[in-house]
Parts: structure tokens; sequence; C-alpha cells
């Protein structure tokens, strides 16, 4: 399949606030505006050749995201700086009944949840984003479906609790599905996008899109030029044009 990821997309009450907070806390900067969202982008040295979009989406959030990132340290000092930076920045800290782990929980400015990683080696490589961290009651059959239209193969295993994909490129954020069994109740507030080559037929990508286990997503609203679907477990993600 020829699709891949483009964009990790985050809905917001006030997108540019939220957008400037993680652009101060990566060090990243906004590449475009719009009355329809913000993008930030990392620096081409980084490895992340996603666009973080900020879109703007009335209503507060609700429950835990199923979707978070995991951000990379290099060292435990590191590790202390990003989250004295993160709390100076209008984040916070958050118990979700982790216990006494190794790395910290915080939410942002509206409360979405990401975490602040010890070292690790695996993540060594990835840039200040370790890894994009989908929830799933099924890890092995949730990233099947996800190498397969995302174009990321397996790399990792742990037990039956976490599986992760890598970039062909082995540079940027790993996309790793970690076992939990909460019930998905509401419209996730931070979804993927992902997107054609130029010149390829929209149409067709979404029928071999929904042949590998997606199903529509009826979110309500006019006709867009993106196709909305929900992964295997109801994550809703979006099948953009040819780019």
């Amino acid at each position: 399949m020829d699709t891949r990821l483009v964009n990790l997309v985050i809905d917001a009450a006030r997108p540019r606030v939220l957008a400037d907070f993680w652009v101060a806390l990566l060090g990243w900067h906004v590449a475009e505006e719009a009355p329809d969202g913000v993008d930030v982008r990392a620096p081409e040295d980084d490895g992340w050749d996603l666009a973080l979009v900020f879109v703007p989406v009335p209503g507060p959030k609700e429950v835990k995201n199923r979707i978070h990132l995991d951000l990379a340290s290099t060292t435990l000092e590191h590790q202390a700086e990003l989250v004295e930076r993160a709390l100076a920045l209008g984040g916070r800290r958050v118990d979700l009944g982790q216990g006494a782990v190794p790395w910290v929980v915080l939410a942002d400015p509206e409360g979405n949840e990401f975490c602040v990683l010890e070292p690790r080696e695996r993540y060594k490589e990835s840039g200040a984003v370790a890894s994009i961290v989908v929830d799933a009651h099924g890890p092995e059959r949730l990233a099947a479906f996800w190498a397969e239209v995302a174009g990321r193969p397996v790399e990792a295993r742990e037990g039956d609790v976490l599986v992760g994909l890598r970039a062909p490129s082995g540079r940027g954020p790993w996309l790793e599905f970690l076992r939990n069994d909460d019930v998905k109740r509401v419209k996730n507030r931070v979804h993927l996008d992902i997107a054609l080559p130029a010149g390829a037929d929209q149409a067709t990508a979404v029928s071999e899109v929904l042949s590998a286990g997606a199903a529509p997503a009826d979110l309500g609203g006019p006709p867009l030029p993106w196709r909305v679907l929900a992964d295997p477990e109801g994550n809703e993600f979006c099948v953009l044009t040819p780019r």
C-alpha cells in the first residue's frame, strides 16, 4: 500500500496557544497558521517528518486520550529539564495510577497527556519525540493494520504488551501500540492522518484501507476532500488527498 503517515492532529480550544506550548517545549517552529489549524514542524535534523497539527474543535476534553506522545531524553538531567520546562510553560503533573515509574506523566495546557521518558537505548535516534503511543486492546492486531497502511514495519515487541513500528528511515518517532483495556467512549481528540503520493487515486486507496480492516466513520458536517475512517479498534483517522 502506498499510503504513509503525514500528520498527528490534536483538537484544541485554542490552537495557536497550544501550538506555542509545544513549540517552546520541543524547540520546533510554527510552519503555517490558518483559520482551520496551526501546523508545527520539527527541524530537519530531528527525524520527525510529520506535521503536528492543532485544529479548532469546540468542547472540552472529556476523557484520557487514547493516543499520546512520549518525549525522549538523553540523560536523567535532561529528563528533569524537560519536565521543569513543561511545567513552567503551563503543563501539569498527572496521576493516572502509574505509581513509582522512571518516566514522568504530564498534561499540556488543554489536558492532553504525555510522558517524559528516562533515557532509553531504543530512542537514541528518535529525536525529541520518542514515540506516538496508541492504546490498544490487541496490540498485535492493531499494529499489523497500521504497519500496512502507514508503511512502517514491526521492529519491537515487549511480550503481549507493546508492539512498535519504525519508519523505514530508522529515524523519527516510533509508532507504538500499548495494551490498555479501557473502552473507547468518545471521538478521539488526537488522531493520525495518512496520505497518498502525488498522482495516486484516493478512491482506490480508501478501498484498500477498508479491505485492510478499517471502517467508515461518519462524524457529520459538510463534505470534505479527505475520507474519515476508523481503524479496527475504532480510532478515527483521515485518508488525505494525494500530495
